[in-house]
């Protein structure tokens, strides 16, 4: 016999010409060739890019036009039947040919996917907001951990109605706290024990516009009756006159609030102080703040010296110029004119995108406001941000800055104008625009 079980030719069995058998398989004696034995020779183990050897067709085995219908296995189960269709499962790198599994026929290697823009853009959105969330909020509890909120506005007695808008006490103190005995000989401060103010303003932020009111330190006025802070005893007013200043330096923030309330009748909703230090820290944070000096001046005492012309000034020089009242004529009076200036150029070169959104300027600027401010009890980081965002206001035209009007002056005192002092509170308490004029 030379047919093994289902007629399938035994290998080198002849086919009866005297040759040896056909190994492409013959011997069923069909017409159609075998689909297993007609199956291109492939060599699962040739490495990637390795030609193959393959015997070429005979011409009854050349692909026809169209599906190639699937022929039946003689008696080679074993074998997959996807070599039936032509695919090829292997180049011996892991790697497959085919139609399946995403790959690119025509390179030979696989096809990336195409990237999804739209969700990659939803979550560097979302990582972005994220970030700036904790960054505001962790800022945020940075900053109020360093607002000291030490003046208790319930202490003040006898207060006047409250009005329209905001009215900020803002006072610069000789307050030498925390400075070293080189720090204080530089920023040219003296020694002197405890603290006195050497600048007061009353901001109003309202709907027409901030205005900033300087309160000459040698302004005359009447010591009201009070209680006070630390003792919590009343003392009754008796009607002394005193400069301004006095009040703070007797009895603090708190008698100083009710001095300016009961001899303006103008309600103080907040009070904010900042020592000497803290001032110099800021402009020195910011890399300094450009004046326009017209005239040239100098005070030893102040440790001024300034050309006339536009300059910049750092802390040191910035200090000085708000402190100086011996170069001047009007003395303290020429003195708040160049505070109100300064001031409102720091706000003003303070709050820009170069600051606010750089963090290297951000931080130390605040760090070094807020380690010596101190504030009252009800003062949040929102007031305080309202405040220096009207003061900035003032310089940018939308308000307005003056010296409280003055009427003359007793015994060195400075005296307010009563008439013009009450028709200024009416203007602020209605919160009407201020037409008033210190000159």
């Amino acid at each position: 016999m030379n047919e093994w079980q289902g007629g399938t030719p035994r290998p080198g069995a002849g086919n009866g010409s005297g040759r040896p058998g056909n190994q492409y398989g013959r011997g069923s004696g069909s017409a159609e060739p075998e689909g297993a034995r007609a199956m291109p020779q492939v060599r699962r183990d040739a490495g990637h890019g390795s030609p193959r050897h393959e015997p070429p067709l005979p011409p009854s085995m050349s692909p026809r036009r169209g599906t190639v219908p699937p022929q039946q296995s003689q008696g080679y189960d074993d074998y997959d039947s996807g070599y039936n269709t032509g695919q090829v499962y292997g180049d011996g790198a892991g790697r497959g040919g085919g139609h399946g599994g995403g790959y690119d026929d025509q390179a030979g290697r696989g096809a990336r996917p195409r990237p999804n823009w739209g969700r990659r853009i939803k979550w560097t959105v979302l990582t972005l907001v994220t970030v700036l969330l904790i960054t505001s909020v962790a800022t945020y509890f940075w900053a109020d951990g360093k607002v000291r909120r030490e003046v208790d506005l319930s202490k003040v007695i006898d207060r006047p109605e409250a009005g329209d808008g905001t009215n900020y006490l803002i006072v610069g103190s000789d307050s030498r706290e925390g400075m070293s005995a080189a720090e204080k000989q530089k920023l040219h401060t003296g020694s002197a024990e405890g603290k006195r103010t050497d600048s007061m303003m009353i901001l109003h932020d309202g709907s027409n516009g901030p205005t900033l009111i300087s309160l000459p330190r040698d302004s005359d006025v009447v010591i009201p009756s009070f209680v006070g802070s630390d003792s919590g005893k009343k003392y009754p007013g008796t009607g002394r006159h005193t400069k301004l200043n006095a009040a703070y330096a007797e009895d603090g923030p708190e008698l100083l609030v009710r001095t300016v309330e009961s001899n303006t009748k103008l309600h103080i909703d907040h009070y904010v102080e900042i020592g000497f230090a803290g001032f110099a820290g800021i402009v020195d944070a910011i890399g300094g703040v450009e004046m326009n000096i017209p005239k040239a001046f100098k005070d030893k005492n102040a440790g001024a010296d300034f050309p006339a012309g536009k300059q910049t000034l750092n802390g040191q020089q910035a200090l000085a110029f708000v402190r100086t009242r011996h170069a001047f004529a009007g003395s303290d009076l020429d003195r708040t004119k160049n505070q109100q200036k300064f001031l409102a150029s720091l706000a003003s070169q303070t709050a820009t995108p170069g600051t606010i959104l750089n963090p290297f300027k951000l931080y130390p600027t605040m760090s070094a406001g807020l380690d010596t401010v101190i504030t009252d009890k009800d003062m949040s980081l929102f007031n305080l941000g309202e405040m220096f965002f009207a003061m900035k206001g003032v310089t940018g035209g939308e308000g307005k800055s003056m010296n409280m009007p003055i009427a003359g002056s007793s015994g060195g005192n400075l005296l307010w104008d009563k008439a013009k002092l009450q028709q200024l509170v009416q203007q602020l308490n209605n919160d009407e625009k201020v037409t008033v004029s210190s000159d």
